[in-house]
């Protein structure tokens, strides 16, 4: 994705496996970037077995560079709680520990004013009938997952669409959705 020219933003979410969290945010348009890492820890350089174990604090998480001209972080708000189930505290769907978390690590006051107000109208809504448990927490150190690990939904799409289906995301998802997010 080519870069405008402009001034770019950060946005890092924790949505459980960060495999299905990239899709969603590459397809929009004004997201030049999304990688996936670890962040959220205490472990000054984790890797994937490391993070898995639950030792670390990390979470699993995507950074999402944007071009702030062409698409809003309150769409980017709207992108990541329409892939998570935001009232698991222990994980995301076949996943489970804190490393699995759902997350908003905000960057500035503005990002964290709106992810408090997202929050807010999405408890609001009555579209769950339990707490929302996503975290809205400081970003820090963002780390790099394996090479193995970026885009793993093209590098290996029929094992990240099967992992999609039997984790019971896409199910989720659909129902909790209508069929809207991917």
């Amino acid at each position: 994705m080519a870069a405008s020219g402009g001034a770019t933003q950060t946005a890092t979410f924790a949505g459980g496996c960060f495999w299905c969290m990239e899709p969603p945010f590459e397809k929009l348009e004004g997201v030049l970037d999304v990688v996936a890492g670890y962040t959220g820890g205490h472990t000054p350089r984790p890797t994937y077995d490391a993070v898995c174990s639950g030792a670390t604090g990390h979470a699993e998480a995507v950074r999402v560079t944007y071009d702030p001209a062409r698409i809003g972080y309150d769409r980017l708000l709207e992108v990541f709680w329409q892939n998570i189930d935001p009232t698991d505290f222990d994980g995301q769907f076949a996943d489970k520990g804190h490393q699995y978390r759902t997350a908003i690590f905000y960057h500035d006051a503005e990002q964290e004013r709106l992810a408090r107000a997202s929050k807010t109208k999405l408890e609001k809504s009555g579209k769950f009938n339990q707490p929302i448990a996503t975290e809205i927490v400081p970003a820090g150190v963002f780390h790099l997952a394996e090479e193995s690990h970026q885009d793993y939904f093209k590098k290996q799409p029929v094992h990240y669409k099967r992992y999609r289906k039997g984790s019971g995301r896409e199910d989720f998802l659909n129902k909790a959705w209508g069929g809207g997010a991917k």
